[in-house]
């Protein structure tokens, strides 16, 4: 910005909002057109993921829960790849300059970028007429190589997961009201709703994935389709068993009272958990490590050789026919 030229509407949004939030030394206080990232002998991870209003979050969802989101669904990309966050950068698309909506927003990302050491290195800002969009892109660092790719699972390892899953799909149906929302009490629609609005980054379990996982990904459109996304770039197949998949108690409970099916947890999205492949004679030594972290784990199944389409199993062994894989954009 020129000296002595007034700021821009723009400038000074950025300056209000998100100037305090830029606290490491390469974010130059926002005042240039770029960051830098110091090189310390570590490669970076590069991760992005854009959240739109109807899409990832609602137009109603409180902004500061909007804020985390967009933030902790990149945080988990690192996590599954064993890397440690480095910083970030926003853009953020707006209808208006709405203080009410800002000033939250950019605290509970303040807030996060500090809980997980990502501190906001610069971005854009620009209006739009159409929905509310935030994009961020994290950086994070691992060791030279030792980034953990999906690409490496292989026959006999096991698939593990960690938390539960299905819960951000009831979530959102809560919110969206109906049946689901009739059959869970208070208690459980604010657990459920709260998985869908601010994951859990596994972030204390990257250096763990990082030693321990032959492949790992994030699971964020669905437990089976990304499992299948994971095993197709492996080239193998996996065998899950169904009763094994993770739930939290509210959700089984809606599953043992009929109200959703299996199929509607392991193919809705926003988990958010991560997905791995642990050698089998290593899945003791991660169990263990994940569990000094404070990280549920389950095993849930295993890599087999072939090209198929993963099997997803129930009590007798007899293959569920799943409609569909996961939660997709087009």
């Amino acid at each position: 910005m020129a000296s002595g030229k007034p700021a821009s509407g723009e400038d000074s949004l950025i300056a209000r909002y998100f100037r305090p939030l830029a606290t490491d030394p390469g974010a130059f206080n926002l005042d240039d057109d770029a960051a830098g990232l110091k090189p310390n002998g570590d490669d970076i991870v590069v991760t992005t993921d854009a959240i739109i209003e109807g899409v990832h979050f609602l137009a109603d969802d409180p902004p500061d829960t909007v804020a985390r989101k967009a933030l902790r669904v990149n945080l988990s990309d690192l996590a599954a790849k064993g890397a440690t966050p480095a910083g970030f950068v926003l853009t953020l698309a707006l209808r208006r300059a709405d203080e009410g909506w800002l000033k939250p927003f950019a605290a509970a990302l303040g807030e996060d970028a500090a809980l997980f050491g990502c501190p906001l290195l610069g971005g854009d800002t620009v209006s739009t007429p159409g929905p509310l969009m935030i994009s961020v892109t994290a950086f994070g660092r691992v060791p030279p190589g030792k980034m953990v790719h999906r690409s490496g699972a292989k026959p006999g390892e096991r698939v593990m997961v960690t938390g539960t899953i299905g819960d951000a799909t009831l979530g959102l149906a809560i919110l969206k009201g109906g049946k689901i929302h009739a059959a869970t009490d208070t208690a459980a629609r604010e657990i459920l709703v709260g998985r869908y609005r601010v994951p859990q980054p596994r972030l204390t379990l990257a250096e763990i994935v990082r030693e321990y996982a032959s492949a790992s990904m994030d699971v964020s459109d669905g437990l089976a389709g990304d499992l299948t996304k994971l095993c197709g770039v492996s080239g193998v197949s996996a065998v899950i068993g169904l009763e094994q998949v993770p739930l939290s108690d509210a959700a089984r409970g809606l599953v043992s009272r009929g109200i959703v099916g299996p199929e509607t947890l392991i193919a809705g999205g926003d988990d958010y958990e991560i997905l791995c492949t642990i050698p089998e004679g290593r899945v003791e030594a991660f169990e263990a490590a994940a569990q000094r972290a404070g990280v549920a784990l389950s095993s849930i199944g295993t890599i087999v050789a072939g090209s198929s389409v993963p099997k997803f199993v129930g009590k007798e062994g007899k293959e569920i026919a799943l409609e569909r894989l996961s939660y997709s954009h087009f």
